[in-house]
């Protein structure tokens, strides 16, 4: 049974070694040899071997006709292929030889037709090249003349268009990694030349502004001029509007170079343009390319906003510079110009800019910056002028206010700020010029004599009359030489009164001010003038030492010609104002009551002057108050001095005017009132010293001494030492003094106790309390005397009276003041 298995085995491993892959038979004969029957294997092997053998010797038996036929038929095709191959050959080697000379011909052909492709992807390659080179070298050309604006268009034009174009070359690769860096370049370098223009404009914004301000000064000239005589439009002004439109970039622009002259200089010589007088404007002074440049620089890289607000804070940063005065701009006029030229030149620039860019700075980056400017303008001026004490500094200075206001004003600038601040400064001005004329005024008063200007001829008189407005009919007949009525002070301060209505009237020029406006603002100056100035100086000269009644005098008279030329004055503002004096609102002068009140300083003077002369001699008086009576006295000797002083000083008063239109040589009002002052005052002042406390004791000899001088007073008076009284008004002031000297010298105790409080008392003007006094003091003087004369019976009599009458006053006064 084991043998059958094998045989099967075997025979199925034969089947599948004939059947199988000779690669892969391994496996099978593993398994033959991992089996017991291995020789029987190879036994069956050989027996199937043999048989195929014999498989294959029948079938090469059947076939071996076929094959020798075939071998045959083999022999005859190779005797034919041996004379085609030797045809072939001689064929080829006819062929070889005469294709020779085509071959070499296809050749130099494809070597021709290699050179042709390769010159024309050379010419193509170098069409593409050589704009690129060109636009490079125009690049560097361009660069070094340093026109960089239209460097920029080209180099823009060589990275978007050509280099693309051009292929992937070393040296485009060299251009395109320089690009960057040529950009850059470019951009520093038209930032520095922008910080070379700022820098520039700030070092030369004085002259800029002093150009700018003269052209308006030009302007103002012409058009004051315009009405009279017509004149052309020159070519200079045209020439000088050009520039408006400067800055305008146009295609063409940026093909054809900068859009404005390549100079980098930001001011330019423009000595020999000069035509004649006129001056150059201050776009003419300036090269403003640097700007347009940088600007369409940044525009063109895309940085726009970066150089404006560059711009913008550099601008900002030289504008607080220009607006930062110098600590001693006040002292000279020349540091205010300065001050403001550079200003002016610093908004010319700025106007210029916002006029000729597209929106580089605008309107309203313009008015914050004057906004800023002119509020530290103004706040520098109020400071810096509030120095100045010198009236034509201020008038100097208000002018070129004035000029540097219009200039601005004439580039739309508003400035109506810069006018307040002159309104305001108008009354500083008007300060100083008091100030000065106050000085003057007292120099005139220091120099006058105080004495009737003499005139010998008529030439003289006209002079005089020319400088004052003198009416008076009656002087003008009288003969030369003849004297007018007033000192030399009166015409010149009258003339000096003009003279500061003058200076007040330059200050109000151009100041864009109504007539009624500008005559308000000269009467206003000028009633200070006369109600402070003048006033006070004629107080000075009044009240001053060493000035004599004469000198008094003669101030009286002098305001009084100087009060009736009030409205003279009055004209003459009218006049240079061209504003009626009856305009309704109109502010009058208040000269009359201001030389009114220096007369009444005067006459109050003279009273005063008076007064203290009678007090001198009234130190003189030496009254023996315990003198024995004794018979008829004289008048002191001090009283008579005294009164011929007064008869002297009185005759002085003759000169003095009676009414305010009289020059007469009649006493006057103020005559008489010093007389009555001077009577009144020697009166109350011998009062007072019979009343004096110290005085403890008064004979009846003393009030008979002190009568007799009231009497010689009394005498002086009734003389009329001054026409104008009536009747016996002057006695009046002695009135007092003499009823108290009547009672006691008479003893008529019984009548003023009797009739006192009536109106018909004959001691009316007794007061009781000046009576008691008296008598009190009278006592004393009895009870002193009665120690030696205790016996006799009068005096004990005498003694009894006056404690009696004592009494009797006491109770009048007790029953008066209840």
């Amino acid at each position: 049974m084991a043998s059958v298995e094998a045989a099967a085995e075997h025979e199925r491993i034969l089947r599948e070694i004939e059947s199988t892959d000779t690669n892969c038979i391994g496996p099978t004969l593993r398994s033959v040899y991992d089996g017991q029957e291995h020789g029987l294997f190879m036994e069956k092997l050989d027996v199937r071997i043999r048989n195929h053998d014999r498989e294959i010797e029948k079938m090469c038996n059947h076939h071996f006709q076929g094959f020798v036929d075939s071998i045959t038929e083999l022999l005859k095709v190779r005797g034919e292929a041996q004379k085609l191959k030797s045809q072939v050959n001689e064929t080829n080697s006819r062929l070889q030889q005469d294709g020779k000379g085509l071959i070499s011909s296809m050749e130099e052909l494809k070597r021709c037709r290699i050179q042709q492709r390769n010159i024309a992807t050379t010419i193509d390659k170098l069409t593409h090249c050589l704009p690129v080179l060109e636009m490079y070298s125009r690049l560097q050309e361009q660069m070094r003349a340093k026109r960089y604006y239209p460097a920029l268009r080209t180099l823009e034009q060589l990275e978007q268009t050509c280099l693309p174009r051009a292929g992937q070359y070393r040296f485009c690769s060299i251009m395109a990694e320089n690009i960057p860096k040529l950009r850059t370049q470019i951009r520093d370098t038209a930032m520095m030349q922008l910080r070379d223009f700022l820098e520039s404009i700030r070092k030369h914004s004085d002259k800029i502004g002093e150009t700018a301000i003269k052209q308006a000064q030009v302007q103002r000239s012409l058009d004051s001029s315009v009405s009279t005589q017509p004149r052309a439009p020159s070519s200079r002004r045209s020439r000088k509007e050009a520039p408006a439109a400067v800055g305008v970039v146009t295609d063409s622009d940026a093909q054809g170079g900068s859009p404005v002259s390549e100079q980098d200089s930001g001011i330019l010589d423009v000595e020999d343009e000069e035509e004649d007088d006129e001056v150059p404007g201050a776009q003419d002074l300036v090269d403003f390319s640097p700007v347009y440049r940088c600007l369409h620089i940044y525009t063109v890289l895309g940085l726009r906003d970066v150089f404006e607000n560059y711009y913008r804070k550099q601008r900002r940063k030289q504008a607080r510079l220009v607006l930062q005065p110098h600590s001693n701009m006040h002292e000279t006029l020349e540091g205010y110009r300065r001050y403001f030229n550079q200003i002016v030149g610093f908004f010319v620039v700025e106007d210029h800019i916002l006029h000729t860019t597209r929106g580089l700075v605008n309107r309203a980056y313009v008015e914050e910056l004057w906004e800023l400017a002119l509020s530290k303008i103004v706040a520098a001026l109020r400071t810096h002028s509030s120095y100045c004490d010198d009236p034509d500094l201020i008038l100097d200075l208000k002018n070129l206010i004035v000029l540097f206001a219009d200039t601005l004003q004439g580039y739309g600038f508003p400035v109506s700020q810069l006018f307040d601040m002159l309104l305001e400064m108008r009354e500083q001005y008007g300060e100083i010029l008091l100030k000065r004329w106050n000085i003057t005024f007292r120099q005139v008063l220091d120099q006058d004599n105080y004495s009737p200007i003499p005139v010998s001829t008529e030439l003289e008189y006209r002079q005089y009359t020319s400088q004052f407005p003198l009416q008076d009919p009656e002087l003008e007949k009288l003969p030369f030489p003849k004297k007018l009525p007033f000192s030399e002070f009166v015409p010149k301060v009258y003339c000096q009164i003009k003279e500061f209505i003058y200076a007040s009237l330059k200050y109000s020029e151009d100041l864009h001010l109504s007539s009624t406006e500008v005559d308000d603002m000269i009467r206003k100056s000028t009633n200070l003038l006369l109600t402070r100035t003048l006033s006070h100086c004629l107080q000075y000269a009044i009240k001053k030492k060493n000035v004599g009644l004469a000198e008094l005098v003669q101030v009286i008279i002098n305001t009084t010609h100087l009060e009736q030329s009030c409205h003279f004055l009055e004209e003459f503002i009218s006049n240079i104002t061209n504003v009626p004096p009856d305009t309704v609102n109109a502010t009058k002068l208040y000269g009359t009551s201001t030389f009114k009140d220096a007369r009444h300083g005067a006459e109050a003077e003279i009273y005063t002057s008076l007064n203290t002369k009678i007090d001198q001699f009234l130190q003189l008086a030496d009254y023996d108050w315990l003198a024995a009576v004794q018979g008829v006295g004289t008048a002191s000797d001090y009283l008579i001095d005294l009164i011929a002083f007064l008869k002297s000083t009185f005759s002085v008063f003759t000169n003095l005017p009676g009414a305010p239109i009289e020059h007469a040589t009649l006493p006057g009002k103020v005559a008489q009132t010093a007389c009555m002052s001077a009577c009144k005052h020697i009166a109350t002042s011998l009062m007072q010293l019979l009343l004096d406390p110290e005085i403890r004791q008064i004979s009846m000899g003393a009030l008979h001494q002190l009568n007799a001088d009231v009497k010689e007073c009394e005498s002086f008076a009734r003389a009329g030492p001054v026409a104008g009284f009536q009747g016996d008004t002057l006695l009046l002031a002695f009135s007092d003094l003499r009823q108290l000297l009547d009672l006691f010298t008479q003893w008529d105790w019984s009548t003023y106790l009797a009739d006192y409080g009536k109106s018909t008392c004959k001691y009316l003007r007794v007061n009781p309390h000046t009576a008691l006094a008296l008598l009190e003091k009278m006592k004393e003087m009895s009870r002193k005397n009665n120690v030696f004369a205790q016996f006799r019976k009068t005096d004990r009599d005498r003694q009894k009276l006056i404690d009696t009458i004592i009494k009797q006053l006491r109770n009048l006064i007790a029953q008066h003041h209840a």
